[in-house]
Formats: C-alpha cells, structure tokens, sequence
C-alpha cells in the first residue's frame, strides 16, 4: 500500500523527501482555483513552498505560467493498453508482445500529454496469449518510469467450471509477474457469482485491490457481488455500470445504497465503451454521489475497435459528466483528479507545500475554462515538466477582432503564449 499523503511541513521548512542537491522547479504567477495567483517552488517529488506571486526565488529552472491554472493532476483509472490504438489495423490485431509493448507505450504517453501522470491498464491474461500482453505492459510500464506510473489490472475471461481452473491458474502467475490489481468481467462467465467470489478471494489472499468489469444491469447479481465485496473494503471497483441508468429508479437507489455500504467504488467511461462492457452510456452519478458511492472517471477504449475515435482525455471525461450528468466543475473533475487517484491507490495531490508534485497546469483562469477548452497543458510528474502541449489561435484582421483584442494574424506579439 502506498504512503499517506505527506503532511504540510511546519514554519516553511523543505517539505519531506526534499533533497539540499534535487534541481528546483519555481512555478511563477499561476493561478489557482480559489482565484489566487501564486508561485510554486518545487523540490524533488514534493511541493516545497507556495507563496504570493514574486514572493519565491530558486536557483533551479523558472517557468512562467502567467495565464495558466494549476490544478493536482489527473490519473486514468480504466484504460486498455494491450488493444488500444488498433481500430485502423487491418486484418487481426497482433498480439505479439513487441507489438503489445508499443501499442501500451504510446497510449500511455497520449494520455500523459493531455495530463495523466498515473494509468491503470487492464490486460487479457490467459488464452492464447497467456501471459505474454501482461509481460509487455509490465515491460512499457519499466521504460515509463520516471515520466507516468503504470499499473496493471490482469483480466482472465473464464475463473469457473473446468475451463476456469486454468485461467484461475494463470491468474495467480499474473500477480506473481507483478498486476497491481485483479479484474476480468464476471457478465461473460457462464457463472458470474462465482467469477467474482474467485477473483475478491485471490485479491484478499495476495493484498491486491479487485477492479471489475460489469455493465451492472442485474440487481440480484449487483447485490450479491456488492455483499461479497464488502470483505475487501475499500479496495473493489466496479465499472463502467452503465446498466444502473437503465434500471427503475427504486432500483438503482437501492443498488447504489448497497455498493455505499460495501464500499465499493464504481469507475465510469464518459467517453464511451470498453471491450469487457456489452452496454454503453453513464451511470446515475448524481445518484450514486448522493447515496455516498465514490464515482471516479476513466477513459475506457483508446481508439480500438470498441471506440475507435477514443481520446483518453480525462478533461474530456470531466467536461462530459458536467455537460450530460450534471455534477458541478469541481465535482467533475474530482473524479478524474482526487479520486481517481484515491482507487489507484496512490496519494493525494493538493496545490500545498509536502503533497506530490504531480501537477496540471492549463491556459485558462477557471475551472469551467478548463474543462470547457483545454487546449494549451503543461505536465509535471515527481517534480519535473514531463509533457507539453500548446496551441496557439488567431484570427484574420478585422474591426471586431481589434476591438476585443484577440490575438490576430501576422502580429508581432502572437506566437505560443497567445490564446489557448
């Protein structure tokens, strides 16, 4: 289990961890959601000082971020990296492991640039590929450390009957290769309950959390896998349960009062479907955040064959539950921030002297901005820019552009530090 977040040094002290010899990162004048402007001087992987802006000096890199926002970074809780980037191939998709490794590679450094510092993919184990896609993620995981943190969540197809002992065999090879997480989706085993109790029991057994793949459709079946998950509390997720949506609305209370007291949390594709799901859509967030469940958001299928113009922006996945589900800007971005970063286990990130230095800065003065038109982001992880992303617009010459001075054409101040 990771650490606690670290607590705010006292009396401006270097925060914990904070190496005298660590190059500094000062971020100057960015501003941060509650409307103040700041400086942010980072040490190592730590948040070391905020103060006012100008208040802050380093010896280390400076980086102006006038007119960008600074907010904790996102992290991608539902990703498929062994078969993203596939739906232009033609013929069968190659799972060779070279090919596996790639594939992951890219995805994952797609989803960094627009601001995931932390992905959890959910990899095919057993079958014909066996363990081999798990061992290239886990080897694309080794050549991203540094830039992303990489988990993987090893999904069998069959735990049950006479076919399932060999996936449940597998399995257990899976989590000795190092999956940080146990999953697969019960819906497509002949027996569901049993599927589950399988995986909650090897998850108890090894200390791994469980992430699942169901579309939630079934009460009976969602309230007897909610009462076997309890036992692993608060470490079972279930996603993307776009199926509660579609049930009476006695019925999904119900459903999401059990999975509150199980303490399960339920991860959501804003953006659309996923292999392991045969249903598409949102469930009832509103619901479920009202009942006390923990909604995080992920991406789902990265441009492959279940979602082939999949962007893996979890900005995107914010916007959509704000625009369609109608959670607040903050609410929305939560669950693709805070608690994302909460079912994967990892600390919490806040703009505050002794938390992580994984950060999003983007062109923009608010949150709804934000959401609403990211184009411009520049990413730090453990304390360092990892990624950049801009985007520059202009506009031809007219009367109307002058008056409300937009960044027009041929100027000779437009350039990369113009609009977003």
């Amino acid at each position: 289990m990771p650490d606690s977040p670290p607590r705010r040094p006292d009396n401006g002290r270097a925060a914990p961890g904070a190496s005298a010899g660590t190059s500094a990162l000062l971020l100057c004048g960015v501003r941060l959601t509650d409307g103040r402007t700041v400086d942010v001087l980072i040490h190592g992987p730590l948040i070391e000082a905020v103060g006012t802006a100008g208040s802050l000096t380093t010896r280390g890199t400076r980086l102006d971020l006038r007119g960008y926002l600074l907010l904790p970074a996102p992290a991608e809780p539902h990703a498929h990296g062994d078969t993203a980037l596939t739906a232009s191939v033609a013929g069968p998709v190659s799972h060779r492991p070279e090919d596996v490794r790639r594939r992951a590679t890219e995805a994952a450094l797609l989803q960094l640039s627009h601001g995931a510092t932390a992905l959890r993919a959910h990899v095919r184990v057993g079958d014909v590929q066996g363990l081999a896609s798990l061992e290239a993620v886990l080897a694309a995981r080794r050549s991203l450390r540094g830039l992303t943190d990489v988990s993987a969540v090893a999904a069998p197809r069959l735990l049950t009957g006479v076919a399932g002992a060999e996936g449940l065999a597998v399995l257990r090879d899976a989590v000795d290769m190092g999956a940080g997480a146990i999953g697969g989706c019960p819906d497509l085993d002949p027996d569901p309950s049993g599927y589950a109790e399988a995986v909650l029991g090897l998850g108890a057994e090894r200390g791994r959390p469980v992430d699942l793949h169901t579309d939630a459709d079934d009460p009976v079946r969602l309230a007897r896998l909610a009462a076997m998950a309890g036992g692993l509390r608060p470490r079972v997720s279930l996603g993307p349960c776009a199926g509660l949506s579609r049930l009476p609305g006695d019925a999904a209370a119900r459903a999401a009062d059990r999975l509150a007291a199980a303490a399960v949390t339920v991860i959501c594709l804003p953006q659309g479907g996923c292999s392991g799901a045969r249903l598409r859509g949102t469930p009832p967030v509103r619901l479920l955040r009202a009942a006390g469940v923990r909604v995080a958001a992920g991406s789902g299928a990265l441009r492959d064959t279940a979602n082939p113009v999949g962007r893996g922006d979890p900005l995107e996945a914010a916007y959509l539950l704000a625009s369609r589900s109608g959670l607040t800007p903050e609410h929305a971005y939560d669950a693709v921030s805070t608690t994302a970063r909460a079912v994967m286990g990892l600390p919490d990130v806040r703009v505050e002297a002794g938390f992580p230095a994984d950060l999003l800065a983007v062109r923009g003065d608010q949150l709804s901005g934000a959401l609403s038109l990211a184009y411009s982001r520049i990413v730090v992880h453990r304390g360092r820019v990892v990624a950049r992303t801009s985007a520059v617009r202009e506009y031809c010459d007219s009367e109307a552009v002058a008056a409300l001075d937009l960044p027009r054409q041929g100027r000779a101040d437009s350039g990369p530090g113009g609009s977003p």
